[in-house]
């Protein structure tokens, strides 16, 4: 499979291939799912905490007399019946971490961009180093490339006008080759790769 290479000023300036295996039938698509799950787990703090009847401060005096007051008959202040008490079956600190394997995690990625690519949704560009950082600079390349609703934009390493010049674009987000992952890819409308950023990634999948 060949993509055409643009330039940011939307003009073709080549093409590229392909170099990875495109999934073509069903096959990756429980990874896909499993990889998806583990990154939404991954983002969980699992911080919740609540306090068990022992834990609470009061004391373990008995209230009052158990017979003759005519109220209920209480044992503890920190009773989980009582206000300022224990929680019952309350969350505590966790790890809502999943684990999957790389072998796992490789599949998810390339289903997940052969998938992208089919559908036409992936946009290589042959650099995005921009004159200046600023957003204007950065809407015109969206502009030229015709680029709508939420995108993703994957470069190698920090380019510090590109970061500075997309942060206030609404639904543009920054990641870079080296850190793609299945759920990145399956997020936006567009993914916008540059060429050096795609051969990241084709060398990261030709390595599982």
């Amino acid at each position: 499979m060949k993509i055409a290479i643009k330039n940011i000023a939307g003009k073709d300036s080549g093409e590229l291939e392909v170099k990875f295996e495109l999934i073509e039938n069903g096959k990756g698509s429980q990874a896909v799912h499993d990889a998806v799950v583990a990154y939404n787990a991954a983002q969980r703090s699992g911080t919740a905490c609540t306090k068990t009847a022992g834990e609470v401060q009061g004391s373990n005096k008995k209230p009052w007399k158990q017979k003759g007051t005519g109220r209920a008959r209480a044992g503890s202040v920190r009773s989980p019946l009582w206000a300022g008490g224990g929680v019952v079956f309350g969350p505590k600190p966790r790890d809502f971490t999943k684990k999957i394997s790389k072998k796992t995690r490789g599949l998810a990625l390339r289903k997940a961009l052969s998938a992208r690519l089919k559908a036409g949704d992936v946009v290589v560009v042959d650099d995005l180093k921009l004159a200046s950082a600023k957003t204007k600079e950065f809407v015109k390349v969206i502009s030229a490339l015709d680029l709508t609703g939420t995108t993703l934009v994957v470069s190698n390493g920090a380019e510090k006008n590109l970061s500075l010049a997309a942060r206030n674009v609404v639904g543009v987000t920054l990641t870079t080759g080296d850190s793609l992952n299945t759920y990145d890819v399956l997020r936006p409308d567009k993914l916008l790769f540059t060429k050096s950023a795609f051969e990241t990634v084709e060398a990261r999948l030709n390595k599982e």
